[in-house]
């Protein structure tokens, strides 16, 4: 499948009609991400000899710490996935933006086009009874 092929396959009034609703909804996800309060990590737990926990308490207290550090590290990847959301959502608004003013600009000049169609087809009507 080619690239012109597969363009004019997307519903392009579709994506311009939606471009807005995702841009909000990028941009209340970014607000949501970005203001969750950050988990924190307690103190580490006290290791035995060799490295090894010997309390159960601290076992459970040192995956604990393991779980809340891996929650942290989910928490910072879905802050950046969010705000590359929201830039590609911004840059979605704008290419909508450019379409819609594209469109507007392409119907200015169809309707210039008729007008002067019509122009050109009197001005010959017009030249043609002269000339009789």
């Amino acid at each position: 499948m080619s690239w012109i092929t597969a363009l004019k396959v997307v519903p392009w009034s579709d994506v311009v009609a939606a471009a807005p609703m995702i841009a909000r909804g990028a941009q209340q996800l970014w607000t949501k991400v970005r203001s969750s309060t950050p988990a924190t990590a307690p103190a580490s737990a006290e290791a035995g000899p060799g490295g090894a926990v010997q309390d159960p308490l601290a076992r459970i207290e040192q995956r604990l710490l393991a779980l809340e550090a891996r929650v942290e590290e989910h928490r910072r990847g879905a802050v950046a996935a969010s705000e590359l959301i929201a830039t590609l959502a911004g840059q979605n608004a704008q290419l909508v933006e450019a379409v819609a003013r594209l469109n507007a600009r392409t119907r200015i000049l169809f309707g210039a086009v008729a007008v002067l169609a019509i122009a050109l087809l009197l001005g010959a009507g017009w030249l043609a009874a002269v000339a009789r």
